[in-house]
C-alpha cells in the first residue's frame, strides 16, 4: 500500500490550536512558593522549574510520576562524505545497544526511574546527501513529523528528548546556517570528534549545502526537509504534540535543540513549555542558545547525545518539585516570616 500523504500545511495547522500557559496553575505555584520556609528566591531555578512545571501541565502541584525518554535514531546520506568519525552503521548498532540496555542512556533512565523509548526512522534508508540536493521532500519530512508526534501518549508528565544518528551534527550545523544565517564555519563542530582534514571536509559539506539550498530565505519546514533528518523531523512533532497534551519538555543538546528550533521559528512562543536540559560541549550549542535566548538547566561538557542530558535533567526536576510538596511553611513550621 503507497504511504499516507502528509504535508506541511497540515503541521502549519496545529500551530493555533496551541494552547498557552495556565496562569491559575501558575499563580497556586507562586502562591505556595511565597510560603515556603526559605527566604524568597533561594532556591533559584529550582522554584522556576516548578513554576514551569505547574504552567505547562495545567495543575497544582506539578506531577512528576511518569517521565518518558524519547530517543529518535535516523541515517543521513551525508554521511558517506565522511564527515562523522563513524560510520553510518553505527545508528542500527547503537540502537541495539540501548535495546539491550548497554547505554548511557539506560543507566540515566534507571537512576531517575523513567522509561525509555526508542523510535526508528527508516535506518536502512537514509536521508539523501543534502550537499547534492534536498534530503527529504516534504511528504517524507511531514511524515517523519507526524511520527515523532506517536510519543506523547496519555499519562506522561515529562518528555526528555534526544536522538542518534551518525551525520546528524553536521545536519544540525546546515540547519543553524537555514534558520539563523552565518557560515558553516559559525556552527560546525567536532560532533563525534573528527579534527584536522575530516572536520575540514565537514565545514566544506555545510558550506556547499548552504550554497545550494540557502541563496535565498527558506521557510522554517523547508530548512528542515533540505538539510535536516528523519530523528531531527520526528522531534519537532513530538515538541509539537508534547504542546497540545500539555507536556512539558527537556531537550537534548545540540542537534536536538536545533529540531526545536524549527518550532521556535514557526511560533515564537513554541518552546514556551520546554527546558534545554545541558549545555552541548558541541560550540554551535552556546551560539544556538544565545540566539534563541535560552539557557540551559546544566553544563558539565557533556556532547553523547542520546537523550543524556535531558535524562540527567530528571533529577534536577524531581528535586525542584520536592522541595516545593514537600517543605513546610512559615504558618506549618512556627518559622517567623519576613519582617
Amino acid at each position: 500500500m503507497p504511504e499516507p500523504v502528509a504535508t506541511f500545511a497540515e503541521i502549519l495547522a496545529l500551530l493555533p490550536e496551541l494552547p498557552g500557559p495556565d496562569l491559575e496553575s501558575a499563580t497556586k505555584a507562586a502562591a505556595r512558593e511565597a510560603r515556603l520556609t526559605k527566604p524568597a528566591g533561594a532556591l533559584g531555578r529550582l522554584e522556576e522549574l516548578t513554576a514551569w512545571m505547574a504552567t505547562w501541565q495545567g495543575t497544582h502541584p506539578p506531577r512528576l510520576n511518569r517521565p518518558r525518554v524519547a530517543v529518535f535514531a535516523g541515517n543521513h546520506g551525508v554521511a558517506a562524505r565522511g564527515v562523522s568519525a563513524f560510520p553510518a552503521e553505527v545508528t542500527a548498532q547503537m540502537v541495539q545497544n540501548f535495546i539491550a540496555g548497554g547505554a548511557a542512556v539506560n543507566q540515566l533512565c534507571t537512576a531517575f526511574d523513567a522509561e525509555l523509548r526508542v523510535y526508528e526512522l527508516a535506518l536502512d534508508t537514509p536521508t539523501r546527501d543534502f550537499a547534492a540536493g534536498p534530503a527529504m521532500d516534504e511528504g517524507e519530512c511531514a511524515r517523519a513529523v507526524a511520527y515523532g508526534m506517536m510519543a506523547v501518549e496519555p499519562g506522561i508528565d515529562l518528555l526528555c528528548l534526544g536522538e542518534m544518528g551518525i551525520a546528524n551534527t553536521t545536519a544540525a550545523s546546515a540547519m543553524c546556517v537555514g534558520l539563523f544565517g552565518g557560515t558553516a564555519a559559525d556552527w560546525v563542530g567536532p560532533g563525534t570528534g573528527v579534527a584536522g582534514t575530516a572536520l575540514a571536509r565537514k565545514v566544506e559539506t555545510v558550506d556547499a549545502a548552504a550554497k545550494l539550498h540557502f541563496a535565498e530565505r527558506r521557510a522554517p519546514l523547508d530548512v528542515l526537509a533540505r538539510v535536516g533528518g528523519f530523528e531531527l523531523a520526528a522531534i519537532v512533532g513530538a515538541v509539537l504534540a508534547a504542546r497540545l497534551a500539555r507536556v512539558p519538555v527537556l531537550l537534548d543538546g545540540f542537534a536536538c535543540t536545533v529540531a526545536g528550533a524549527v518550532v521556535a521559528a514557526l511560533d515564537p512562543r513554541g518552546l514556551d513549555h520546554c527546558q534545554i536540559a545541558h549545555m552541548s560541549a558541541e560550540p554551535g550549542h552556546r551560539r544556538l542558545l544565545d540566539r534563541l535566548g535560552r539557557k540551559p538547566l546544566l553544563d558539565l561538557g557533556m556532547r553523547l547525545g542520546e537523550a543524556s542530558g535531558a535524562a540527567l535533567a530528571i533529577g534536577v526536576v524531581r528535586a525542584a518539585l520536592a522541595c516545593h510538596s514537600g517543605m513546610a511553611t512559615f504558618d506549618d513550621a512556627g518559622v517567623a516570616g519576613k519582617v
